[in-house]
């Protein structure tokens, strides 16, 4: 998975059309279940010929093919045939670094959204391609392997419970988009608790690693946002009631997803505000401890000046210096320095610069 630079090399000087895949180089088998549903019935089995998927294309029943891989272009040029979908849908399922954007093809609506979610080993924010082909009677989810955000949608169908099995493929789709939108703010809370942790050790005791830190999550936000505010406008195509697909009755849900994105691309803005001022509380600790060092050494350097200036006096090599053969010149000495320390303490004392 590329973050912010997307390698897209391979395709240069390429037929539009030509499949070529972008993204985390995979070597597992596409894996395609098949959820088949209605009011009354419901079957799910794992597909093992991509050709016995051509029933479900004619059938009046809601069909969710989830494919589980885009690794393998001969797989999706295969479901590309069957579904009649554009050779630069296809282009763009497989092409991993898409942003989040909506087609409408009139036979079907093809919508790319980004499922994220905190890898703990890398300690990082990592997003995996979620493409939609929503037709009549049947909505095929590409993602780029096993294992997504969508289990509880896919007990809400095996259960019943719910509107989901009484609504069509609109609801299903909007259902699916839910999912990730939601699962969005489990990542977001996982990045604000660690800068709320954060926060405390840079008030606390600010170093370099706090500042990597800060560095990091920067970056974290900026790659969010790349991420989510697109799906802004996705989202809100879907809303307005733009496409013919989309049922009346499913529009108000989708506005509710339209919501939850804003509150998303809210809490990211606000996330980037707080970074930006706890790099600028960084920057102005650190500056301030180096104005107290430097005010110490200057008071110091400050009280020496006139004890090096005697010093220096007293030290030239004259033959005729009367303080020289003075029987107390020495005790003098030290007694004028003391007193020149002790007024410059008490000075800087009362204009309150100690």
């Amino acid at each position: 998975m590329q973050r912010l630079v997307n390698k897209r090399s391979e395709k240069i000087g390429l037929a539009p059309g030509t499949l070529v895949h972008v993204g985390e180089k995979r070597t597992e088998k596409v894996a395609i279940n098949l959820f088949d549903y209605d009011e009354k019935q419901f079957q799910e089995k794992a597909v093992e010929n991509i050709r016995d998927l051509t029933p479900v294309k004619a059938e009046t029943s809601v069909s969710w093919i989830n494919v589980s891989g885009v690794h393998e272009i001969g797989a999706i040029e295969q479901i590309g045939k069957l579904f009649d979908i554009h050779p630069l849908v296809l282009e763009d399922i497989v092409n991993t670094a898409q942003r989040p954007k909506i087609e409408d093809f009139d036979e079907y609506v093809y919508i790319v959204m980004k499922m994220l979610y905190h890898d703990k080993e890398d300690d990082q924010v990592k997003a995996e391609q979620v493409s939609f082909i929503l037709g009549p009677h049947f909505l095929i989810s590409f993602q780029e392997q096993d294992g997504d955000v969508f289990d509880a949608v896919r007990e809400r169908i095996r259960k019943g419970k719910g509107r989901i099995r009484k609504a069509g493929c609109d609801y299903l789709a909007y259902a699916l988009m839910d999912a990730l939108v939601d699962n969005y703010f489990v990542v977001l809370e996982t990045l604000g608790e660690q800068m709320e942790l954060l926060e405390e050790d840079l008030i606390d005791k600010p170093t370099p690693e706090i500042l990597e830190s800060i560095h990091y999550m920067k970056r974290e936000m900026i790659f969010l946002r790349r991420l989510i505010w697109p799906l802004r406008e996705v989202v809100g195509v879907l809303a307005r009631g733009e496409i013919a697909l989309i049922r009346q009755s499913t529009i108000v849900f989708l506005r509710d997803v339209y919501d939850h994105t804003i509150q998303a691309i809210d809490t990211i803005e606000s996330y980037r505000d707080i970074m930006a001022g706890m790099l600028d509380i960084y920057l102005s600790t650190v500056s301030n401890k180096m104005n107290e060092v430097m005010k110490v050494l200057t008071i110091i350097a400050t009280i020496f000046i006139p004890l090096t200036f005697l010093a220096g006096v007293y030290g030239m090599n004259f033959k005729y210096m009367p303080e020289l053969e003075w029987r107390w010149g020495y005790f003098m000495a030290w007694g004028v320095m003391v007193t020149i320390s002790v007024g410059l303490l008490f000075y800087f004392r009362k204009k309150r610069w100690l």
